[in-house]
């Protein structure tokens, strides 16, 4: 048994397969670009950049973000090497049932579907605060019963399940028309993030940056552990191999371009954020209209609201685009059942996956708070990004010769360095999140072995 478990994808026909279907190829260099900073620059930035200023780091979030940054950087090595070689939907699944095994790989293809969920959860929650304070301005405000959770106190988040829902419909309709819908969603953030930093900059105080580190250096690792979220989103371009036109040159482009793009961003904002008010006032979830307020910028802040309401639909389409995919993935190999293979006729989209997901995700956004949220992304993640670097090495001595249309450098240093990076990050995450993700393990196990296992096509 232990033998059969452990089978691995034969790579070479793997390869073939890919070769053979017939996935429209819509996505260019710059369409993966914009894809990965639509799904990194959302929730983190808007949300999560002043909830971890007040709670965590104070001013020193910026050295939050940047080891955060570094975390993710060498996993994003490892990820366009490995994407480059293996241009297949699937993700981290793929490339760990590739190089570890077929439980393995099952395991990471559950791990990313409740990172990928989750995710999209928290940022639709997000979401919701920056729509209601866009409804406040007109006069219009959601009660908060409508806004918040029940451990908040509330009944439901009404606007996050919607909002998650109307993604779930303009995925149902095909990449390309969902990719149309992306760049124009991306390039409206892009703008609001550079208004709030023109604007912003204006209105800095340097005394409002001391205490620089109120919270001391664990403060910054707790904030790195916590803002480790903000850069979720590079991967999921990976998830879109498939419809991607010369991925060896397009998937590094795209991962490691939008990487590079949001760190820079997310820095200039946390020192734009914390010099406009002091730190120990941002535990807001629109941190960005909120600090333009304090200043007497109510215009301004209406338009970042308006753009937020925006650009953060961006975000919640990349992570439900990606699990749908990676669903899809798993479905082809029995790993879950085949209707998950069925797509649209016409859109040539997982109708059933979308839909599954859609209903999945907006049901958490409206019932678990944006916190947990978070956490669950992060360790989900965490133990992801390092599974992906494990398989790099491992490919790297099993396949040496396969076609690399990007290599990481200084391997097996950089690949070990972002292992460790990724287990030390999950360590300083709260006991209640290694609880919940382990009882979705366990879940997933119990799904191997009553389902996966008998139905895969490996085997057969």
């Amino acid at each position: 048994m232990l033998r059969n478990i452990l089978q691995k994808k034969d790579i070479t026909q793997l390869l073939e397969q890919s070769r053979n279907r017939q996935t429209a190829k819509t996505m260019g260099g710059f369409d993966l670009t914009l894809l990965g900073i639509g799904a990194v620059i959302g929730t983190g930035v808007m949300v999560l950049t002043g909830i971890t200023a007040a709670k965590n780091a104070g001013p020193s979030v910026i050295f939050s973000f940047i080891i955060a940054a570094v975390v993710c950087s060498l996993a994003a090595l490892c990820y366009a090497e490995i994407a480059s070689v293996l241009p297949v939907y699937g993700s981290a699944y793929i490339y760990s049932y590739t190089t570890m095994g077929e439980i393995i790989g099952h395991l990471m293809g559950w791990t990313l579907l409740s990172v990928y969920m989750v995710t999209a959860s928290a940022v639709a929650s997000g979401w919701s605060s920056y729509f209601n304070n866009l409804l406040a301005e007109i006069g219009m405000p959601l009660p908060d019963s409508l806004l918040h959770v029940p451990s908040q106190g509330g009944i439901v988040n009404l606007p996050a399940i919607i909002i998650t829902l109307l993604i779930a419909v303009v995925l149902s309709r095909g990449s390309k028309e969902s990719k149309t819908f992306n760049n124009i969603m991306v390039l409206v953030k892009i703008g609001i993030v550079l208004l709030f930093i023109i604007t912003g900059s204006f209105f800095v105080k340097p005394g409002n940056w001391h205490p620089f580190m109120p919270f001391g250096i664990k403060g910054v690792i707790t904030g790195a552990s916590a803002v480790f979220f903000a850069f979720l989103g590079f991967d999921a371009i990976s998830a879109s191999a498939e419809e991607v036109k010369k991925p060896q040159r397009n998937l590094p482009i795209g991962i490691i371009g939008s990487l590079v793009i949001c760190t820079l961003v997310y820095v200039i904002v946390c020192l734009v954020m914390t010099g406009m008010v002091p730190y120990s006032q941002l535990n807001v979830p629109e941190a960005m209209s909120y600090v333009l307020q304090t200043v007497g910028q109510n215009a301004v802040a209406g338009v970042i609201a308006a753009g937020a309401v925006i650009g953060l639909m961006a975000v919640v389409l990349a992570h439900t685009y990606a699990a749908t995919r990676i669903s899809l993935a798993m479905a082809r190999d029995g790993m879950l059942p085949k209707v998950f293979t069925i797509v649209g006729k016409k859109s040539g989209a997982p109708i059933f996956n979308t839909w599954v997901i859609g209903l999945t995700s907006a049901f958490i956004a409206g019932f678990v708070n944006l916190k947990e949220l978070s956490d669950l992304s992060n360790i989900g993640a965490l133990l992801t990004f390092a599974m992906v670097s494990l398989s790099v090495l491992i490919l790297r001595r099993t396949h040496k010769d396969l076609p690399r249309g990007f290599k990481v450098p200084f391997v097996p240093v950089l690949p070990i360095l972002a292992i460790i990076c990724c287990l030390f990050l999950m360590v300083n995450l709260p006991l209640k999140t290694w609880l919940y993700f382990i009882v979705w393990l366990i879940i997933g196990v119990i799904v191997y072995f009553l389902y996966s296992y008998k139905h895969s096509k490996l085997r057969k």
